[in-house]
């Protein structure tokens, strides 16, 4: 009676002792036949000592027998996790390669026993392990695999830096009836059932990629962290953004076009949402490049693009190019103070994405118009608070007024005053 094991190190092949050991044996094939093993790793390997497996969560604290599991399924009756070890004299840990069920101590007065747990011997003459666990199978098939996992590099608590899983389970011969309950699964999982974090089984951590592969992924990720950074500070509205692909960027303009200029001569291509040369912020003078959004995409990639490259505008030759600017999500596209705030269209969307919206402080602020509630700080717009500033430099100077005529009349000496005329009686 016989298992294959494919481990990510190579096959295993193990023969059971049935007739010294067979509820041990019936467990170890029964789980096998329900996928039970199937990705577990080798969560606790010793040098020279032992390779341990079997626990799904890969703890050292799970797992359970065929028919405690067979239980948990079908929601019957509760059954013991464990059961009884068989502990056979004449099956020692003399060999290596020995197959042996983990025993579970007794804990808060639950008693221990075997569950799905077991474990493979590294070396030969292991008595500290006899009478303690339960050994029932030997390997017959695949010394080498066990040669390299006894050379597995790990962490100060045995489990290899890389995992080592199973990657599957064959049951050569299985003498046992199912028991009553079983059902077994229609397919093998496809994810481990533990959490890890370690190197994944099929990751080669010393693999080199071609240099202009390794180039192109180091510049991915600087950009991913540059990107990152900006959301951060607030320039980005978020790490992912996409500029948006109907709009071309124009540069190399004459200082004296003007808007209307480019809105009229790109217009023959299509509709044109908005068109905007960039102007300095304090001067207001071109800066020599605008953004063209047009309604539709195609009209920018199939018409504009193409048509209007190295075009002459204004006695200079232009440069057309989509736009890699997301300054338009953020409601303006130009610090031109003479044009002030420009709003963003609602047609859906944000960041270049129509399933995303865009972050408001209160509720139902779509549908105000945006800066009704800023910031107590913020600058009043408008001549509302050009009327504030007035009425409070008035009564500025009417107080100060006031104090500067109580001032003179005090220094007003007695002959400088009017003398009261007489009373008449």
């Amino acid at each position: 009676m016989s298992v294959l094991f494919e481990t990510s190190l190579g096959d295993i092949v193990i023969d059971l002792e049935v007739d010294s050991c067979p509820k041990t044996s019936e467990n170890f094939l029964k789980l096998c036949k329900v996928y039970y093993y199937n990705l577990n790793a080798f969560f606790n390997v010793s040098k020279d000592f032992l390779a341990q497996t079997g626990d799904p969560t890969a703890t050292g604290t799970g797992g359970e027998s065929i028919w405690s599991y067979i239980a948990s399924q079908s929601e019957k009756t509760s059954v013991p996790r464990y059961f009884t070890p068989e502990l056979t004299p004449k099956l020692k840990h003399t060999h290596r390669g020995t197959v042996s069920m983990a025993v579970a101590p007794s804990v808060n007065g639950n008693a221990g026993g075997c569950g799905s747990q077991f474990f493979i011997t590294l070396a030969d003459n292991i008595e500290y392990l006899d009478g303690k666990h339960a050994a029932f199978g030997h390997v017959v098939e695949g010394l080498d695999t066990l040669d390299k996992l006894n050379e597995v590099f790990t962490d100060q608590d045995g489990r290899p830096f890389k995992d080592i899983r199973i990657r599957h389970v064959v049951i050569l011969d299985d003498p046992f009836p199912d028991p009553e309950g079983l059902v077994k699964p229609p397919s093998s999982p496809t994810r481990p059932p533990d959490n890890s974090t370690r190197i994944a089984e099929d990751e080669d951590p010393l693999a080199t990629l071609p240099e202009e592969e390794e180039e192109r992924e180091r510049r991915k990720r600087a950009a991913e962290a540059s990107a990152l950074t900006l959301e951060m500070v607030g320039d980005l509205p978020f790490a992912n953004v996409r500029p948006p692909e109907n709009v071309l960027f124009v540069c190399k303009l004459n200082p004296v076009t003007r808007d209307e200029d480019l809105e009229l001569i790109f217009s023959r291509f299509g509709t044109i949402m908005s068109c905007q040369v960039i102007r300095d912020k304090k001067t207001g003078d071109s800066l020599q490049y605008a953004f063209i959004e047009f309604d539709k995409r195609e009209d920018a990639e199939q018409q504009a693009y193409f048509k209007m490259q190295n075009v002459l505008i204004d006695d200079r030759r232009i440069w057309v190019d989509f736009s890699q600017s997301v300054a338009r999500l953020n409601t303006t596209w130009s610090n031109n103070p003479k044009m002030g705030l420009r709003r963003q269209r609602d047609n859906g969307g944000y960041g270049g994405r129509e399933d995303l919206e865009a972050t408001r402080r209160y509720r139902g602020e779509q549908g105000r118009g945006g800066r009704e509630y800023d910031m107590v700080f913020d600058v009043p717009d408008g001549d509302s608070g050009r009327r504030r500033k007035r009425s409070r430099s008035g009564h500025r100077e009417r107080d100060e007024d006031r104090s500067r005529e109580r001032r003179r009349r005090r220094s007003r000496s007695p002959h400088d005053r009017r003398p009261r005329s007489p009373r008449r009686r």
